[in-house]
């Protein structure tokens, strides 16, 4: 084709391999949805895209956060419908995304509201044997055998980003990293630690565990005393927003909520290098104000917060840098 002063209009497919790069890397800034799945949309341009789309470097971080599905909650498992639209674009995004990094990502992340089937998280673990870090989706559709698999295909996996989780999901899962995953050491958990059962298991299946962040979660105060006490190498611990218990209550009362930290939490918490909250301390001489609006919205919601109610995006902060999104 030919422009009016007689210069010919060039193809796609010869762009130099330079400015393709650069305009591919560029999708790795994930600010919207058409940036999740610009590189699945750019391999079927031609094959010479295709072809620098295959670049390892483009595929450290698999980043689906912004996808999410359309669905309705229903009464029996999963709980949850999920329209058959929502169910195949995702497969399509994932399964084309695997083919082209061959094997290259380390970094996975998934919204937390995202339904990915049990056969397509499995998958997904096959083709991503190099995963270090992992933001979980929702466990509605993956079933325990999945989890086993999907975790003992990750014998390098460093970090985990996990939503709410059931009691028998929580223990399966930290079994396996035990048995899987010897350099994992950074955990985030977004739901209940309300008992001892679940801070004794990562005391006893996580006991390298470096980084932990409890953020926006419900926490008793004895569970946080046996995890101050019984992980050694714990460096950095983040309660902020949390909904603490105080499990010494009167027989058929409620849990009380605890105000402030008291000394023994925070003599055990000065080994480590941070320890985040927004609670007081004993020495705190401030007048107490009203809770912040995070620590707020995590009572209203009773220890387990209902992202999808407030601002887009909200469930990806963290205090500590390596867990923020």
């Amino acid at each position: 084709m030919e422009w009016e002063d007689g210069k010919t209009l060039g193809r796609w497919e010869d762009l130099s391999t330079d400015i393709l790069w650069k305009i591919f890397e560029s999708f790795n800034d994930v600010s919207d949805l058409s940036s999740a799945v610009g590189k699945v949309h750019c391999s079927a341009v031609c094959s010479a895209w295709r072809s620098v789309l295959c670049d390892p470097h483009l595929w450290h971080t698999l980043d689906l956060s912004m996808i999410k599905h359309n669905f309705i909650k229903t009464k029996d498992e999963p709980y949850v419908y999920v329209c058959s639209q929502s169910d195949l674009t995702l497969s399509r995004v994932l399964k084309v995304s695997l083919s082209l990094s061959h094997q290259n990502i380390t970094t996975l992340i998934f919204n937390l509201q995202l339904y990915v089937p049990d056969d397509l998280f499995t998958y997904t673990a096959e083709r991503c044997p190099k995963l270090r870090r992992l933001v979980m989706p929702s466990w509605n559709k993956i079933k325990i055998d999945g989890i086993s698999k999907a975790i003992g295909c990750w014998k390098h996996l460093e970090s985990l980003t996990i939503g709410n989780i059931e009691k028998y999901q929580y223990l399966t899962l930290l079994q396996v990293i035990y048995d899987n995953c010897k350099n994992f050491r950074e955990l985030k958990l977004m739901g209940t630690c309300d008992t001892n059962s679940f801070a004794s298991a990562m005391v006893r299946y996580l006991p390298k565990l470096e980084v932990l962040s409890l953020r926006c979660s419900m926490l008793s105060k004895d569970a946080l005393m046996v995890i101050l006490e019984s992980l050694p190498n714990l460096e950095v611990l983040n309660i902020s927003h949390c909904v603490v218990l105080d499990e010494t209550h009167q027989p058929h009362q409620p849990f009380r909520i605890v105000e402030e930290l008291d000394a023994s939490i925070v003599d055990k918490a000065s080994r480590l290098k941070r320890f985040i909250t927004c609670m007081r301390m004993p020495t705190d001489m401030r007048v107490q104000e009203d809770s912040c609006s995070m620590c707020q919205r995590t009572r209203n919601d009773e220890g387990i917060i209902r992202w999808h109610r407030y601002e887009e995006g909200m469930w990806k902060a963290d205090e500590v840098a390596s867990l923020a999104l």
